[in-house]
């Protein structure tokens, strides 16, 4: 499933981020990148230990963990610290599927996760650059993402996706992998499309209504049967 996540920051939030963001040490891309990503990468990206980006990974999480939409459809065990990422003067990534295992040691420990789902926040406003489309393939075709300032687009981590040249301005952007409670994507899906389902029947008939007690017991059963901690 690709969802869009409208306002996870408020355009002043957005502002603020990005003054810290383009004081911050920006460097070759392909410090992070797999064997396949190297070949397939041009962009600029923040050293992940860098006091920048994690102040500001530190301030999306909470914004992310906050948010009842990204929750509810990606149901989180573990975000792995968001990075971030600048493309300008051509710079692009080619297609490629992001690695089922991230990791990355620190002061805290070592963090592994699986890599279930992938999101990237969009920090630049579309009319700010030309080019820089996240190109995603779905069972249906090819989507093209370019999201307002302050936007948020999740999908499934084993994607094929790319992001096309940018050839006027800068896109600067977040991304992030995350491993969910529950694996499967359908499964995932199926709860998403529950709890929307569920929330729609309370507006209309409140909590206490039997249908609203009996879709949320549902919701629940099927989580613990799917959950995988």
């Amino acid at each position: 499933m690709l969802l869009h996540i409208p306002d996870v920051f408020t355009k002043a939030e957005v502002a603020a981020l990005r003054r810290t963001l383009d004081a911050g040490p920006w460097a070759d891309g392909n410090m992070t990148s797999g064997h396949q990503s190297a070949t397939a990468k041009k962009n600029l990206q923040l050293p992940e230990d860098s006091d920048v980006a994690r102040e500001v990974s530190a301030l999306i999480v909470q914004a992310l963990n906050a948010n009842p939409m990204f929750v509810s459809a990606a149901l989180p065990h573990t975000i792995f610290p968001p990075l971030f990422n600048r493309y300008e003067g051509g710079g692009e990534f080619g297609v490629h599927v992001d690695n089922a295992i991230r990791q990355r040691s620190g002061v805290g420990g070592d963090l592994r996760i699986r890599s279930d789902l992938s999101a990237t926040l969009f920090l630049s406003e579309p009319e700010d650059y030309d080019g820089g489309e996240l190109i995603i393939e779905e069972l249906y075709g090819a989507q093209s993402v370019k999201l307002p300032a302050g936007d948020l687009v999740l999908y499934p981590s084993k994607s094929l996706h790319r992001v096309t040249p940018v050839t006027r301005g800068a896109r600067v952007s977040s991304f992030m992998w995350l491993q969910s409670l529950v694996r499967d994507d359908a499964d995932r899906e199926s709860l998403f499309r529950l709890d929307v389902a569920t929330q729609r029947v309370n507006l209309d008939k409140g909590p206490k209504d039997q249908a609203v007690i009996e879709l949320t017991g549902l919701y629940h059963n099927l989580l613990r049967r799917w959950s995988e901690v």
